[in-house]
């Protein structure tokens, strides 16, 4: 099997873009999975900690999920967004209400980047702006808007972009100017700096700041709660908008909220969502106002947002995720994991920061300076880790955390069982 892997390998590189970057030294094929382990090509199993990205929420192979697809898939794939979907329907009503956006309609697409995309436009129609605020190393997608409000110069490969940018401080602390500041102060200097950055660098009718509670690609960097909801009082006073980016915080991933956006105190205008909704499905979407989602005035279409199979997924998926208690448990897991995490900070020597909410937990490695990004032992670590059966993430400004985000059905015996795994991949890297 490992011959035709390497044959698979060749191929890839042939066929697929050199920017799409594979994990690992041997790269792995995953061939299938069932809760939270998964098997590659040579029928090796991994406990897996990054669920494809923080898209596998429920788990693998969830019988619920199966049969709904399976059963939808006896009967239609597709129709478009030009005939009645009742599925489509349902599942607008059910994030609708769970939104907590007053007078909400949904539009569904197919990604979080495509949901971005979207809600950038509504902004820019709604407030007749081009102008955008964003968050110094947020990520918010591949398409092209997308990667022009993206904080993050090593996700963003072209300085082109349809609107005028501003980026502000504050989602991501660890190395932040303002970092050493008591929460209350943090949140006071990143206000400032926020109503500084409106007077001086931009013409004042700006059209939204879009921000993710949790920054994902940035390494799970978050402010202190309720720094969202101040940043929301400074722009309903000029008029703009809120987009809260729930791609990868949403359906209770970070544990004692819903969303993310809850932790801050106050509702956004637009929410976008993607990620663990279709638990592998290709779906995605946003919640606006009505009065902002109808603000178009041409005709549009979504000819796969919605279809049929799409949405019978993710309303099995919802209703696994509700009927199993999944946002509590991942409260209960994520703060035992966290724990864990940072005793073993206190003894570790690379390990500058742990930090997270629920399970969405980043681990960042600095050198021995305590300071100074150390990508080299990152890469160690994940070698380690999947020799070893786990499977873990990347991520931030320097690629040097560990990202890690388990199914949300994920159980204590697989907590510990993973942190021995990471624990040991930490000792090893440390003494390389």
């Amino acid at each position: 099997m490992t011959g035709q892997n390497n044959s698979l390998i060749d191929r890839h590189r042939a066929v697929m873009p050199s920017w799409i970057a594979l994990y690992y030294n041997d790269p792995i094929q995953l061939i299938r999975g069932e809760g939270r382990r998964v098997w590659d090509q040579d029928d090796r199993c991994y406990l897996d900690f990054f669920g494809g990205i923080l898209t596998t929420m429920t788990g693998y192979a969830v019988p619920e999920v199966v049969e709904a697809i399976r059963d939808q898939a006896d009967k239609i794939l597709h129709s478009s967004t030009l005939y009645l979907i009742d599925a489509q329907i349902e599942l607008a009503e059910k994030i609708a209400e769970l939104s907590g956006i007053p007078d909400a309609k949904v539009f569904f697409t197919n990604s979080g980047s495509e949901a971005n995309d979207t809600a950038f436009m509504l902004a820019t129609a709604y407030r007749q702006s081009n102008q955008i605020l964003a968050m110094r190393h947020s990520y918010h997608g591949r398409s092209f808007s997308a990667v022009s409000t993206t904080g993050t110069s090593s996700w963003s490969p072209s300085s082109l972009s349809p609107f005028n940018v501003s980026y502000v401080h504050g989602g991501y602390r660890y190395r932040s100017p303002f970092r050493d500041l008591p929460d209350a102060e943090y949140i006071e200097a990143c206000v400032e700096d926020l109503e500084n950055v409106l007077d001086v660098a931009t013409a004042g009718d700006v059209a939204c700041l879009i921000a993710e509670p949790v920054q994902g690609v940035g390494g799970f960097g978050m402010p202190p709660d309720g720094m969202y909801g101040r940043f929301n009082e400074v722009l309903k006073k000029r008029g703009i908008l809120f987009i809260s980016d729930e791609v990868q915080t949403g359906w209770g991933r970070t544990g004692d909220h819903f969303w993310g956006y809850q932790a801050h105190g106050f509702k956004p205008d637009i929410m976008t969502f993607a990620k663990g909704l279709g638990n592998g499905l290709a779906i995605g979407g946003l919640v606006a106002r009505k009065e902002i989602m109808d603000c178009f005035r041409a005709n549009s279409i979504s000819t796969f947002g919605g279809n049929p199979i799409a949405t019978r997924g993710a309303l099995a998926n919802l209703k696994y995720l509700e009927d199993n208690n999944l946002q509590q448990n991942t409260a209960a897991q994520g703060k035992r994991f966290l724990a864990k995490l940072s005793a073993l900070a206190e003894t570790s020597p690379i390990i500058g920061e742990v930090r997270g909410k629920g399970l969405m937990i980043g681990v960042e490695l600095v050198g021995p300076d305590g300071r100074t990004p150390n990508v080299d032992a990152v890469g160690r670590v994940m070698e380690e880790t999947k020799a070893n059966g786990l499977l873990v993430g990347r991520g931030g400004f320097y690629a040097n955390v560990i990202r890690m985000a388990p199914p949300m059905s994920v159980t204590e015996s697989e907590i510990n069982e993973g942190f021995e795994i990471f624990a040991n991949a930490i000792k090893k890297a440390a003494a390389a």
